[in-house]
């Protein structure tokens, strides 16, 4: 993801320079046991996730908070503690790789929005309704 660091510079896409923008100014916390040191600004790393820390993130946070990678998504959606879920379908069978969605986690999606590319590629977003 280090890339966002310097992508808003290089990006002749304005959808690539906005995402590098909000990249840019954004806080970060990887979960990492073993990353050492961070390669972009404003970017601290934590060993363990902790679901209450986070639940404490979310309380007193003045934006929306944002998960990236499906690894982690699991972690917070196992914990209760997603709000909406947005997807970008893309129209490729690679076969095998990282569910979308953790095993063993029931919610009922409620389609908040939804948008079609000319590529076949799809946007979907969800407001997460519990178990």
């Amino acid at each position: 993801m280090v890339y966002w660091e310097t992508a808003g510079t290089l990006a002749d896409d304005p959808v690539e320079r906005d995402y590098a923008g909000l990249w840019q100014a954004a806080d970060k916390i990887v979960y990492s046991r073993t990353l050492e040191t961070v390669a972009s600004e404003r970017t601290r790393i934590e060993r363990e996730f902790d679901p209450d820390a986070v639940r404490q993130m979310k309380a007193v946070a003045e934006r929306d908070l944002s998960v990236g990678g499906a690894n982690l998504a699991a972690h917070a959606l196992r914990a209760g503690l997603v709000d909406e879920c947005s997807l970008f379908v893309t129209p490729v069978l690679v076969g095998g790789g990282t569910a979308v969605f953790p095993e063993q986690v029931r919610l009922q999606l409620d389609l908040l929005d939804e948008r079609r590319f000319t590529n076949g590629m799809v946007y979907l977003r969800y407001r997460t309704m519990g178990g």
